[in-house]
């Protein structure tokens, strides 16, 4: 597997309504490893590492997210992987 990596921000109605908890079920499904965790600024990153199929079907669900939420944008960045993420996980929130 060509692997690659990406670092997504999504902004909008993203905190409260499930969001995090949405992208583990969807990482999980499509077998993607790396974590998410709320911004303090509102938003949500999201660190993945899989092919780039499974990083663009990622990005699909990214899009639209669970029911509740209200997705404005999606920013991308992508990378190459890193050889520690070896699941998906929920981290802590971030006020960097």
């Amino acid at each position: 597997m060509d692997a690659k990596r990406i670092n997504a921000i999504v902004s909008g109605r993203v905190h409260g309504v499930g969001f995090r908890y949405f992208v583990l079920r969807v990482a999980d499904k499509l077998g993607v490893t790396g974590w998410v965790r709320n911004l303090g600024n509102g938003d949500v990153q999201v660190v993945a590492q899989g092919s780039a199929e499974l990083l663009e079907q990622l990005l699909l669900q990214l899009r639209q997210g669970p029911r509740a939420a209200y997705v404005q944008n999606v920013s991308v960045e992508w990378g190459e992987p890193d050889p520690h993420l070896d699941s998906f996980e929920l981290k802590l929130t971030s006020y960097h």
